[in-house]
């Protein structure tokens, strides 16, 4: 991610760096609330905002993407190749997870999604999955005994 925030023009200073660092290395999207948390040890100077507008600045280069997948605060998420997303009703965590080859192309979707919202511009498909991670699933005995919530 660094050679890319290079690549992009974005000045490196020592908070962009410490914040690309971090974001790259972690999966687990995190908020720029738990990012700023985890830096302001070493960084006790940076502010909130200064964690907030790098990575907007990072979005708007095309490094790192918002989402809004549960509620909350927006997460963000440094893998910028296409993947999907699956995401914990009770604690809230996201995973990646890979797209299917076999999924539908967006020439295919396109008609369906034109018919919907006239003249829409079709860029990206993404799905979440929602449900409960592991260890929710292991707190939550009555979901253990349905599948995906349902009675069996």
């Amino acid at each position: 991610m660094l050679a890319r925030v290079r690549a992009s023009g974005l000045k490196l200073t020592p908070q962009r760096l410490a914040i690309a660092r971090e974001l790259a290395g972690d999966p687990t999207h995190p908020t720029a609330q738990e990012l700023f948390e985890r830096l302001r040890p070493a960084m006790p100077t940076m502010s909130f905002a200064t964690v907030y507008n790098t990575l907007d600045a990072l979005a708007a280069a095309g490094l790192c993407v918002s989402l809004s997948l549960s509620p909350g605060a927006a997460r963000f998420d440094a893998n910028m190749t296409p993947h999907n997303h699956a995401v914990c009703d009770r604690c809230g965590l996201v995973r990646d997870v890979p797209s299917c080859a076999n999924g539908e192309p967006i020439t295919e979707l396109a008609p369906c999604v034109n018919a919907a919202a006239p003249g829409f511009s079709l860029r990206a498909v993404e799905r979440i999955y929602r449900g409960l991670c592991e260890a929710c699933a292991a707190d939550e005995p009555t979901f253990a005994r349905t599948r995906a919530g349902k009675p069996r």
